[in-house]
């Protein structure tokens, strides 16, 4: 039987000056994980269109918990980056343009994933939060119906009745990254050199690390997840209340 474990993160964000809800793909991560071996291997694409994407990103203490939300404009092509303007419209003009840049991307994507789905042998495919993850992938001709999809925000939000955040489930397990090794709680597991460089922080493989070290620690671990999960809670909570 095959227990192969894949994890797919999103990057996107809007078009700087368009339609508020249209979304770009800028980065994809498709992360597989071998049980028995913990072999990682890692997928990942680059939108290299030439056009400016509104990424918004949360600004979070040292508990994970956000504090508030910045947003900044990137071009995808130079990566680029420069400050937002919630007044700053796009003409038609340049509106066509963008759309004109981002038309061939929808078949880069559509082969990524493709490729990679026959490469590796899988059925279950974590997302976190990620309904919009695969109506993008979705819309760009990908179809998962073969696929079990698991979101695991959706699950642990069942479980604990608390809507945790990726930023706040990495405190919870004690998530570390040396360029070398990924670590947590009670887990540890090598990177290969090609899967490691890959692995920037606030990128879509980044992400995708995070949520696969979250994903065993609850699975393989799960009453010292929950315990310490209740721990960061509690934290946060004596914060916000005064007294």
């Amino acid at each position: 039987m095959n227990t192969n474990v894949a994890f797919l993160e999103l990057k996107y964000g809007n078009i700087y000056g368009g339609y508020p809800n249209f979304y770009a793909i800028s980065e994809i991560a498709l992360l597989v994980f071998e049980n028995g071996s913990n072999k990682i291997f890692l997928e990942s694409w680059n939108n290299q269109a030439n056009i400016d994407i509104v990424s918004v990103f949360s600004k979070v203490d040292e508990l994970g918990h956000t504090v508030g939300r910045g947003r900044e404009v990137i071009n995808l092509r130079s990566r680029r980056r420069k400050n937002y303007d919630e007044e700053f419209r796009m003409d038609e003009r340049g509106l066509r343009f963008a759309f004109q840049q981002l038309r061939p991307t929808k078949m880069q994507i559509k082969n990524f994933l493709l490729k990679n789905l026959r490469k590796y042998r899988f059925r279950d495919i974590i997302v976190f939060d990620g309904r919009r993850d695969v109506f993008l992938c979705e819309r760009s001709g990908v179809n998962f119906e073969r696929y079990n999809i698991i979101d695991i925000q959706k699950d642990l939000n069942k479980e604990t009745d608390y809507l945790f955040s990726l930023n706040k489930l990495s405190v919870v397990i004690n998530f570390d990254y040396d360029m070398s090794y990924l670590r947590s709680n009670n887990l540890e597991y090598w990177l290969h050199p090609i899967a490691a460089r890959q692995i920037m922080p606030k990128s879509a493989c980044f992400d995708a690390a995070r949520l696969m070290m979250v994903y065993n620690e609850y699975t393989q671990h799960h009453d010292d997840f929950l315990m310490k999960a209740a721990l960061v809670l509690n934290k946060i909570q004596s914060r916000e209340t005064p007294g």
